[in-house]
């Protein structure tokens, strides 16, 4: 969308309370469109927090850097490490010369507040958080992938052991798109549209142990819809875990494939989804 548009959207959802604004190099001109939106509005009332995909000390650096410009900040929040999924990822990361390097003298620096990671297998989670305690997981929570096959579940009891908050994404991810269907968003998985479904998916993120928040999908009037059912916020029932159980019979995933490849280090990693934002060159639109 335009800055315009792009504005507007982020000077809504804060007046609407929504006070953690999150983005990344890797969200194409994302972090170029938020720094002017975020103008005008108190940073002391803002979470705003970034990633990097670049997993060496100086590669990380050059794109902190970049990052506090583009959004006209001096510091972050949350940092992340972006999109963790290999065993070698973690390796390189936590290793001599690693992009943690970068991320312990920026806190110093004042740069950052807190340090944590986004991670799409649970391999890549688990071995992050072994590794090192960080103030924070994004994992996906989606109702869909937990309630089919657990994915999520190691996570969570994991950060709950080390006091790491998990940060749900997917929340209201319904899986990957059915074979043959139209594709309603341009995007690459499907996102639930009901007001009725987001507020179960969204409750269901909400309620696991140690869930400090979540994000929900970027288009504006779904997230109209995720700030009304997280209004309606109540933990989740076993009536409603039916429900959703019933929602996520049959959805296909998004994430099994590098989840299993990850589980057996296997080494073939072509792109999984090339429409996905995070198969991106980590210097897109540098």
């Amino acid at each position: 969308m335009s800055q315009e548009e792009g504005t507007a959207g982020v000077h809504k959802a804060f007046d609407e309370g929504v006070n953690h604004f999150d983005v990344a190099p890797a969200y194409g001109d994302a972090e170029i469109k938020m720094g002017p939106a975020l103008q005008g509005l108190d940073r002391s009332k803002i979470f705003l927090s970034c990633k990097t995909k670049m997993r060496d000390k100086d590669g990380a650096r050059q794109e902190l850097e970049r990052s506090l410009t583009r959004l006209k900040t001096d510091h972050f929040d949350l940092y992340q490490m972006h999109h963790i999924r290999w065993l070698d990822e973690v390796k390189q990361i936590l290793g001599p010369g690693g992009a943690i390097e970068t991320f312990l003298k920026a806190k110093e620096e004042g740069k950052i507040r807190h340090i944590g990671f986004s991670a799409h297998t649970t391999k890549g989670a688990l071995e992050m958080l072994k590794g090192f305690q960080f103030d924070s997981v994004m994992f996906p929570l989606s109702y869909v992938d937990y309630l089919n096959w657990g994915f999520g579940k190691a996570v969570v009891e994991a950060a709950q052991e080390r006091g790491t908050a998990v940060l749900a994404m997917k929340a209201i991810y319904a899986g990957a798109w059915p074979q043959g269907a139209e594709r309603t968003r341009k995007w690459w998985y499907r996102p639930l549209e009901k007001e009725d479904e987001i507020e179960l998916a969204l409750r269901f993120a909400l309620s696991q142990p140690g869930v400090a928040t979540t994000v929900p999908v970027s288009y504006l009037d779904l997230l109209d819809k995720c700030i009304k059912a997280a209004r309606n916020y109540r933990p989740i029932t076993e009536a409603d875990a039916v429900k959703l159980k019933e929602l996520a019979a049959g959805c296909g995933s998004v994430f099994r494939k590098e989840e299993d490849d990850a589980a057996t280090g296997h080494l073939a990693r072509a792109p999984f989804h090339p429409d996905s934002p995070h198969e991106c060159c980590p210097f897109a639109n540098a």
